[in-house]
C-alpha cells in the first residue's frame, strides 16, 4: 500500500474541488446515506496527548483518521496536530493507498466552515474577525475568501506578536477581541482553550459565528450570551458527548448543517455553527486525493507508453 506525504497531498488537494465535496459529504451523512460512529478518543495522559479514532464509510469506500493532539509539541518545533488516513475498497476491503493527514484535516475543517458561510450568511458580509492565529485560522482565512468577499479581516490571539504576524500573512489587521469582533459580519474561533473568549455582548445581531477550536465536554470557546443563538452543528451525535460549548451552555440544537443543506427550515436571528469535525470529511477527502494520485499516474504511464 503506497503512502502519499504531506508534500504530495499538498500538490493533489484543493479548495475548489474541496468545497463542494464537503458540502455533498455533510447532506449525505445527514440524510443517513453515511456510516460513522462517534470519535473515539484516548488519553495519553502522561505526555498530555490525545489520540483520535474515526472510521467512516462511503459508497466504493470506506477509511479511517487516526488523529493525535499533543499541544506540548509547539515548543518543540513539531505541528500539534498530527493524523495518518488510510483508505480501502468497500467492495472487499482491500487496502488502496494511506496518506498524511495532517493538512488534510487542516483544509476539510476550514473548507466545512466555508460551506457554512456560503449558506448562512448574506453574499453582501465584508468584515471576518478571527480569534486564534494558528494554522487555523490562516486556513480559514484562505477558504472563507472562497465564500465570501471578505475585504476586512481582524486577528486576534493571546500573543500580540502571533496575531500580528499571522494578520500580515493574511492581508488583516491586529487587534484586541473585542474590537475584532465589534461590527464584524462573521467571527471564526479557532482557539484551543478551556474559557470562553468570545463573549455575547459583544456581537452584533446579525453576527455569524463559527465555533471551530474548541473539542472535548470540558472546552469552550464562546460564553452563554454568545451560545444564545440558532444553534447548528456539523453532527448532533457528536455535539451531545463532544462540544463544550453546548453542553457546558445547555444550547438547545436547532439543526444540523447537513440538514439545512437538505432543506431543513431555518429561523432568523443570529447563527452560531458549532464544528467538531467528522471522519467522513476526512474520507471524503482523502478520497478526493486518491483519485487525482490515480488520474495523474495513469496519465504519466500512458505519456511513457507513448514515448
Amino acid at each position: 500500500m503506497e503512502f502519499l506525504s504531506e508534500e504530495r497531498v499538498s500538490r493533489l488537494l484543493c479548495y475548489e474541488d474541496l468545497i463542494p465535496a464537503m458540502e455533498r459529504a455533510l447532506a449525505d451523512f445527514s440524510a443517513g446515506r453515511i456510516r460513522q460512529p462517534v470519535r473515539n478518543v484516548l488519553a495519553i495522559p502522561e505526555h498530555e496527548g490525545l489520540w483520535g479514532i474515526m472510521p467512516a464509510v462511503c459508497g466504493d469506500v470506506f477509511g479511517v483518521k487516526m488523529v493525535t493532539v499533543f499541544e506540548g509539541n509547539g515548543v518543540r518545533g513539531l505541528p500539534t496536530h498530527q493524523a495518518t488516513i488510510e483508505l480501502f475498497r468497500s467492495a472487499t476491503g482491500e487496502p488502496l493507498v494511506a496518506m498524511d493527514g495532517r493538512l488534510i484535516t487542516e483544509m476539510r475543517t476550514a473548507a466545512v466552515t466555508a460551506v457554512a458561510v456560503r449558506l448562512l450568511t448574506n453574499p453582501g458580509v465584508r468584515r471576518l474577525a478571527i480569534l486564534g492565529s494558528g494554522v487555523q485560522a490562516r486556513a480559514h482565512a484562505k477558504a472563507l475568501r472562497m465564500a465570501r468577499d471578505f475585504d476586512d479581516v481582524r486577528v486576534w490571539s493571546r500573543s500580540q506578536e502571533h496575531a500580528r504576524l499571522c494578520a500580515e500573512e493574511i492581508g488583516g489587521r491586529a487587534m484586541s477581541a473585542k474590537e475584532a469582533v465589534r461590527d464584524a459580519d462573521v467571527v471564526v474561533t479557532v482557539t484551543y482553550t478551556l474559557e470562553p473568549i468570545l463573549h455575547g455582548e459583544w456581537l452584533a445581531p446579525h453576527t455569524f459565528v463559527a465555533a471551530v477550536g474548541a473539542i472535548g465536554p470540558k472546552r469552550r470557546e464562546l460564553d452563554d450570551e454568545a451560545m444564545g443563538a440558532t444553534v447548528i452543528v456539523d453532527s448532533r451525535a457528536a455535539a451531545e458527548v463532544e462540544s463544550g460549548d453546548v453542553l457546558l451552555s445547555g444550547a438547545k440544537i436547532h439543526a444540523e448543517l447537513g440538514e439545512i443543506l437538505n432543506g431543513h427550515a431555518l429561523p432568523g436571528g443570529r447563527i452560531v455553527f458549532k464544528s467538531l469535525g467528522l471522519a467522513i470529511e476526512d474520507v471524503v477527502a482523502a478520497k478526493l486525493v486518491w483519485e487525482r494520485y490515480a488520474a495523474d499516474s495513469a496519465d504519466s504511464a500512458d505519456s511513457a507508453a507513448v514515448k
